[in-house]
């Protein structure tokens, strides 16, 4: 196994795609692209680019560091889908309530920055009522779980009013499809309006030190679907999680509560080395996809047949291959946008996802005392994950249990193959590496660390025991 740096989310964006023995930059220190321009169309707006992150240089101290904040807030029911401002959109009554195309506004062209094609669309919206943070927030995180049948897609914005009280333009946070023959899957660079601006599938507050926070927010969903035809997307789930994490470089311990493994299947990203390079170099980078199958597979999410059909017959593993072009970016150039993964998997009967934030190992317990595991990005130094035998500056990792000690079991994707993939990783080392904002990295610079970040997939309808442990960590269903 090689002990260069891997990545998750295409953070070799700013290095060019740099030698891999070179650790990659952080998401978030990424500069975004100049390509607003080719974007911009009339599906949407697109602001101009500019700066990157600033890393404050702060100790935090471990045991003074305040609680974590964070907030996950979603629309799902039908009650949900009849408040805000309908534009052509209808609430459906179903068995699982959701928000279709009704009577459309109107036909708008598309220019997809990504083929070169442009074509009419025929559009309708819905504009969420202003949701009020709990927790003022320095980052906010979509994610929608939706069906979108050949001909039609969806894009997902969002708006926030900040502490000061004035608003942030309205910024695009996902051009979405199941699929990739209409558009193709993106999100779009260059947003920003000098106090805050969009790293991909993120909206952050550029300067957290000035106190500035997101108070409140509305979501904006626009349906596409072709002219003259009946087609719709539904969506399922929308929400929104907003969070002011600490800068720290280290968080408080936790006592070991739980020891349970629950059966997850276990797929190595490493055996996919070189195939479909068109897709983020092939497997070398699908850390994110490999873990969201794994989870998918775990609650029975299955492929047809006929859906592997384009994967070569060579390969193993096809529905990782299937996993990876599915949740591709083709303006990240990566597999590792969080909410197109957490949209992937509500793609399979009766699963839902969505992208949040835990505050503990304790939390991660309690979903896996539940039956949920889950799946958690992090970044490292190869000497700060015993057993791990690599660096990495975001790696997607799949939590399925924890030893009778209190330590991690995680399936991780990195490994030399599937039989590999189950590890046991020291409980105080994990929970530093996945929780801790701040970190240095290879060359002695601090850059960002995720705050917890994590994919949580679950049943549309879960069991009473696994919707409480759910609510427990910020959850609604």
């Amino acid at each position: 196994m090689s002990s260069t740096d891997k990545f998750s989310r295409g953070a070799d964006q700013e290095a060019g795609r740099a030698a891999r023995s070179a650790e990659r930059p952080s998401r978030r220190s990424v500069l975004a692209a100049a390509v607003a321009a080719a974007v911009a169309g009339s599906a949407g707006p697109a602001a101009t680019a500019v700066a990157a992150d600033t890393d404050p240089a702060v100790a935090a101290d471990a045991e003074s560091a305040p609680a974590r904040p964070v907030e996950h807030h979603s629309w799902l029911t039908y009650a949900d889908w009849s408040t805000g401002t309908a534009g052509g959109t209808r609430a459906v009554a179903a068995a699982r309530p959701g928000l279709v195309i009704g009577a459309p506004l109107g036909t708008v062209d598309y220019s997809d920055p990504h083929t070169g094609a442009t074509a009419p669309w025929e559009y309708a919206t819905w504009t969420s009522p202003v949701h009020r943070l709990a927790v003022p927030a320095t980052e906010a995180i979509p994610s929608w779980n939706a069906s979108t049948p050949a001909g039609t897609w969806l894009q997902v914005e969002l708006t926030a009013t900040y502490s000061d009280g004035t608003d942030t333009p309205w910024y695009v946070m996902g051009r979405w499809a199941s699929g990739d023959q209409d558009i193709k899957r993106t999100s779009v660079d260059g947003q920003t309006d000098g106090r805050s601006t969009v790293w991909t599938d993120t909206l952050a507050i550029d300067d957290a030190s000035t106190g500035l926070r997101l108070a409140a927010y509305r979501v904006r969903l626009t349906l596409y679907r072709r002219p003259g035809t009946t087609p719709t997307p539904t969506v399922w789930r929308l929400g929104v999680m907003g969070s002011d994490v600490p800068d720290r470089f280290t968080v408080p311990a936790t006592a070991a509560g739980l020891a349970r493994e629950l059966a997850v299947p276990r797929y190595s990203q490493e055996i996919h080395k070189g195939q479909y390079p068109e897709y983020d170099n092939g497997g070398e980078a699908w850390c994110s996809p490999t873990s969201s199958q794994m989870i998918i597979e775990y609650w029975g999410g299955r492929l047809a047949p006929a859906q592997l059909k384009w994967v070569d017959p060579a390969y193993a593993d096809p529905q990782v291959c299937h996993a990876a072009r599915h949740t591709y970016d083709h303006q990240y150039a990566g597999c590792g946008n969080w909410p197109f993964n957490a949209a992937y998997a509500a793609t399979f009967t009766d699963l839902q996802g969505v992208v949040t934030r835990l505050a503990s190992l304790t939390d991660l317990e309690t979903l896996i005392e539940a039956g949920i595991p889950a799946m958690t990005s992090q970044s490292f130094l190869k000497e700060e994950l015993t057993g791990a035998g690599y660096g990495t500056a975001g790696h997607l990792m799949t939590v399925i249990g924890f030893t009778a000690d209190g330590d991690v079991i995680a399936n991780d994707p990195y490994s030399a193959d599937d039989a590999a993939v189950r590890r046991v990783y020291r409980r105080r080392e994990f929970e530093n590496i996945w929780l801790r904002t701040r970190r240095h990295n290879a060359e002695g610079k601090v850059v960002s660390g995720t705050g917890g970040v994590c994919y949580l997939y679950f049943p549309v309808r879960p069991s009473a025991r696994r919707r409480a442990a759910l609510e427990a960590v910020g959850v609604r269903v």
